[in-house]
């Protein structure tokens, strides 16, 4: 029961954090700051495309979330939330992610407890939802995507062309990230934030990468649609 309150408490925090951290920038803001890549189709018509579609889908649901709250469960029991390592993620450990999104950014808040405390923890927003195969959620979210796969090239594996949420634990099991980039999740197909092995990389041949998929939750990010 303390732990489940513990949870709420940090869910409520997630949502007044994404909720203070969103703004709508400025097309030429959304263009100057924080771009995906150095070189690689951050363009005017780019994100004028993208922002258009966003804006026509999504005014009416600016000031609402999306949020998934989940307990992890082994994954061959088929939840929303998995645990493909209950050394590192018991089983019965939670996860709640907090995601706003605008036509020009989102705001992904992810809090846990009950995990292995004074931890580093990889994290990042995938395109699929979760499944029984730590596999089944594809690759990174990529606004920019990399046309070589798996993605290592830091300039598109990096958290303002992902949504990166590594965290580390404190004594009691509890960790916090909060992500924010330029993009709006809705223009991209995502299902999911996976937990990691490990901080993750940002150098050349290995950028992007944090170890083995701990966990899965399966967040409703297109209910924003």
């Amino acid at each position: 029961m303390k732990r489940y309150a513990v949870m709420l408490s940090l869910l409520v925090a997630a949502v007044a954090v994404a909720a203070t951290t969103t703004a709508v920038p400025s097309a030429a803001a959304a263009q100057g700051r924080q771009r995906p890549t150095a070189s690689a189709a951050w363009s005017a018509t780019a994100v004028a495309q993208s922002a258009s579609a966003a804006d026509r889908a999504h005014r009416a649901n600016l000031d609402r979330p999306v949020i998934a709250i989940g307990r992890f469960t082994p994954a061959d029991e088929g939840g929303d939330a998995s645990t493909y390592d209950p050394a590192l993620v018991p089983v019965g450990a939670q996860a709640a992610v907090a995601a706003y999104t605008w036509p020009f950014g989102t705001t992904t808040v992810l809090a846990v407890t009950g995990l292995v405390p004074r931890r580093t923890y990889g994290a990042h927003v995938h395109v699929n939802s979760c499944g029984a195969d730590p596999a089944d959620a594809g690759p990174h979210v990529q606004f920019v995507e990399d046309p070589v796969q798996p993605s290592t090239d830091p300039r598109y594996a990096n958290p303002r062309n992902e949504i990166w949420l590594d965290f580390r634990t404190d004594a009691n099991g509890v960790g916090y990230a909060v992500s924010a980039v330029y993009w709006p999740i809705t223009a991209k197909a995502a299902g999911s934030v996976v937990i990691h092995e490990h901080r993750t990389s940002r150098g050349r041949g290995h950028a992007g990468m944090a170890g083995a998929r701990l966990a899965c939750l399966t967040v409703p990010f297109d209910q924003a649609r």
